[in-house]
Order: structure tokens, then C-alpha cells, then sequence
């Protein structure tokens, strides 16, 4: 029985198709570090976060992201 290899295809971020709020997981991955790293940033505030609902999960803001890569201005 030959084993079928499947390989999983990562998906390429579309700065395009992102939302204008990116979770800890997104930005960790667009930016190739730690999610740990992101929050990091965050508390020293060099990627602000807003915090959403009642467990205060951490969102950003796409243009602050860009910015950070230095493909957009910050506003």
C-alpha cells in the first residue's frame, strides 16, 4: 500500500485581503516571529494593541502593521 504524501500548502498572505483588525496569530505570522514577540511590542509600545471582549484578546491594527514593515504611512 503506497502512502499518498499530501502536503499542506500554506496559503501567502494578501496585504490586500487583510482585515483592518489582525489577530496576535496573524500578525506573528505575517511578520515571521513569535506570537509572544507581538505581545511584547504591545507592551512596550511598539505595536499598540486594542484590547475586544471580556477576556481582553488582543487585536491590531492593519495600518500600524504596515507601518511597522514600512510599506504604509502611518495616519
Amino acid at each position: 500500500m503506497a502512502k499518498s504524501s499530501k502536503k499542506k500548502k500554506k496559503k501567502k498572505l494578501d496585504l490586500n485581503d487583510l482585515p483592518d483588525l489582525l489577530t496576535v496569530r496573524e500578525v506573528a505570522e505575517l511578520l515571521r516571529v513569535s506570537p509572544l514577540t507581538i505581545k511584547r511590542w504591545g507592551k512596550r509600545g511598539k505595536l499598540p494593541a486594542i484590547r475586544i471582549n471580556s477576556r481582553g484578546d488582543r487585536r491590531y491594527k492593519k495600518e500600524a502593521v504596515l507601518w511597522l514593515l514600512g510599506i504604509q504611512s502611518k495616519e
